[in-house]
């Protein structure tokens, strides 16, 4: 079905003019009752979409896929996969549908996507639906994430569908609308390459280049170029998650974006206590994605996107080799840069701290099993001389007089401090709650939690509990939802 949705919206479809081959067309799985849990207004705000008219029974057909604008053209992403180091040659959009692009206010170029919209043909068996608590989860962290600064999609809309999704349990179905640069992926050249077709793969990396790096196109190798821009992307973006101790979870090169945005919010969650090998997502036995081997992780993604395209870097794929191992070498350098100057900023400090001064800090947290954000959080206080709300989270109390003298005689910043270093993050037990209770249909805590990560740095009262580690031993079980 289509229809005018409001009177400026116009979709383009820009990616599935440039690879076909990649974009079946498709379109969404009927809503039963279509009814809106959560709407983003500031990004509809910045899409040039009016919140009152998404509220409207055209709009939220629109939000589901149901309805959309005149000329749009919906499709099924294809992409292929390496998931936990094994790969899976046909993956793609199985609950998903691109609906098209839109030029937002500032004229950048942004994809409209659904994700729980019904089975395509990349299901893999699967119903191609999705519960309300995870795509309630992604619009949580995922907005708590761009209130960080941390590149990611956005959540625009989740919409409760009127049907229902069978898992362990009967669930609740709904839709996420979400909003990105664009949902190109590692393992959308994985698929191109091996569709053994050098035409498409081209073409993919041309359209790649034109939307994310322009300036690519002119160089002398333009894909050398696009993995080169790659690379200083995700530094940067894994930098990030490591400084606010964000663990993703499934970093699969069908999750590893070519913008540098986070993509796809399923057994992710946040440290409390610091441990280098925290893993919450209940399908990562071995503990590949922990949260320390997540710089490791994205040098072998990209090694995987360096290999799909060693042809277009040279024609001689011997010779292309080096160069583009010479491009990913650079990887891991530009991320210690990004995490040095991250930690820099978290310490309130004017200059870049000795290394020594940073591993000897990680060490005390962890073996005191110390709380990641309020720990950074706390070192304001510290710095005015209030040391004692810091202490009181050590056993190895001459360990940390210690490292607080060494850093007191930097001469930190308390306001920088409080700049640099959030007092409320989604913290597992409070995404959980609030899920929990918006499943049952209750929206009160989900709209608090929200209001908290939304302003991250402004502490507030009656917030108090959104800064407290959650319970126990902070050992927490994530699932993806599917």
């Amino acid at each position: 079905m289509s229809t005018a949705a409001g009177p400026t919206l116009r979709l383009d479809d820009r990616f599935a003019r440039a690879v076909p081959e990649l974009a079946t067309p498709w379109q969404a799985a009927e809503a039963p009752s279509p009814r809106l849990l959560v709407l983003g207004e500031a990004l509809a705000g910045e899409l040039g979409l009016d919140p009152d008219w998404l509220r409207s029974d055209a709009g939220l057909r629109l939000l589901v896929g149901t309805a959309v604008p005149e000329g749009a053209h919906p499709v099924a992403q294809g992409y292929s996969g390496h998931q936990f180091g094994g790969y899976s040659p046909r993956l793609g959009d199985g609950r998903a549908l691109l609906l098209g692009e839109l030029v937002d206010r500032d004229g950048r170029l942004r994809d409209l996507h659904l994700k729980g919209s019904g089975r395509t043909p990349y299901a893999r068996g699967g119903d191609g639906l999705a519960a309300v608590g995870p795509m309630l989860r992604e619009h949580v962290v995922s907005e708590a994430m761009h209130a960080l600064g941390i590149p990611t999609t956005r959540s625009l809309a989740v919409v409760a569908t009127g049907a229902t999704v069978r898992r362990e349990t009967l669930l609740p179905g709904a839709v996420l609308a979400r909003v990105a640069s664009s949902h190109l992926r590692v393992g959308s050249f994985q698929y191109a390459r091996a569709s053994g077709d050098l035409g498409v793969l081209r073409r993919l990396a041309e359209h790649a280049i034109a939307r994310h790096f322009p300036e690519a196109a002119d160089a002398e190798r333009p894909a050398l170029a696009l993995l080169e821009g790659v690379v200083a992307a995700q530094a940067r973006l894994v930098a990030q998650w490591m400084l606010v101790g964000f663990v993703h979870g499934v970093m699969n090169t069908d999750n590893t974006t070519i913008s540098g945005e986070t993509i796809d919010y399923g057994p992710c969650a946040f440290l409390d206590a610091y441990d280098p090998a925290t893993v919450f997502s209940s399908i990562d036995e071995g503990g590949r994605y922990a949260y320390g081997n997540q710089p490791l992780v994205i040098v072998w993604n990209l090694a995987r996107l360096a290999e799909a395209l060693l042809p277009l870097v040279d024609e001689d794929e011997e010779a292309a080799v080096p160069v583009a191992v010479a491009a990913l070498e650079r990887l891991t350098p530009q991320y210690e840069a990004a995490y040095a100057e991250g930690m820099r900023r978290k310490l309130g400090l004017d200059a870049t701290p000795e290394l020594a001064l940073v591993d000897d800090l990680l060490a005390l947290l962890k073996a005191d099993r110390v709380d990641w954000t309020r720990f950074f959080r706390g070192l304001a206080g510290a710095a005015r001389g209030d040391a004692e709300p810091l202490r009181r989270h050590f056993l190895d109390l001459a360990g940390v007089d210690a490292w607080l003298d060494r850093w007191r005689a930097l001469g930190p910043d308390p306001e920088a401090l409080v700049r640099a270093n959030p007092a409320y993050v989604p913290r597992n037990h409070l995404v959980e709650e609030a899920l929990t209770a918006a499943t049952g249909g209750d929206l009160g805590p989900l709209g608090t939690l929200l209001d908290a990560v939304s302003r991250p740095y402004d502490e507030r009262p009656g917030l108090e509990r959104y800064a407290e580690p959650g319970p126990g031993d902070g050992t927490y079980v994530t699932y993806c939802g599917t």
